[in-house]
């Protein structure tokens, strides 16, 4: 499975990219997980962040940020 966290660096795109490293661990799968910065590269999937994408799908992005088990069930619906 590949994730990827979008942002440019803000204290939400952390917290999301802690949030996916979490549920994966707390899933048992595995998985790479990215953060993209890179504004281009973000902008092919949105212009809201802190942004998931799961194997290519856009799960999640823009503010608020979602609970960690929602976090979880976007990537597990994801996969």
């Amino acid at each position: 499975m590949e994730i990827k966290v979008l942002g440019p660096g803000c204290a939400n795109c952390h917290k999301m990219e802690e949030m996916a490293k979490e549920a994966v661990a707390e899933l048992g799968i595995e998985a790479t997980i990215e953060k993209i910065s890179d504004i281009a590269e973000i902008m092919k999937y949105t212009m809201s962040t802190p942004g998931l994408v799961v194997n290519g799908k856009l799960m999640h992005s823009g503010k608020p940020l979602p609970s960690q088990q929602r976090v979880k069930e976007l990537i597990m619906h994801g996969a």
